[in-house]
């Protein structure tokens, strides 16, 4: 299973996004199954809108809810409680709240690979 983050979602959604080709390409790729959470549809959704991209919101939204574009995992109230723990330790660090929810949810699931996009090297990192 493959945790994928917001950066991977935009860049997919997004058509005349640089990376979307190559992003593109790995997800028609044989591989394993994705799951992304709650939190990273959200977080997805508002960056789509607040980059005027209402239309490729509104896409992403039908392929997370209609069409499975990933298996959705849901926090659970101890998640974000401990979420809560992780953010007041990681914050100073630039850690969102999302990126800690991310970081127990990886964790909680024992997942080992994590698509995402690593502003420092400009690339997708799986």
């Amino acid at each position: 299973m493959v945790f994928v983050d917001t950066g991977v979602w935009f860049a997919f959604f997004v058509p005349d996004d640089a990376d979307h080709e190559r992003i593109q390409a790995w997800f028609d790729s044989d591989r394993p199954p994705l799951l992304t959470t709650d939190y990273i549809i959200d977080e997805t959704l508002t960056l789509l809108l607040a980059r005027k991209r209402m239309a490729r919101a509104f896409v992403a939204g039908r392929a997370f809810f209609q069409r499975n574009a990933a298996e959705i995992h849901y926090l659970s109230p101890q998640q974000i409680n401990r979420t809560w723990v992780l953010f007041q330790q990681r914050a100073a660090a630039g850690w969102s709240f999302t990126d800690c929810t991310s970081k127990i949810v990886i964790d909680d699931l024992e997942i080992h690979t994590a698509a995402h996009w690593t502003t420092t090297f400009g690339n997708l990192a799986i």
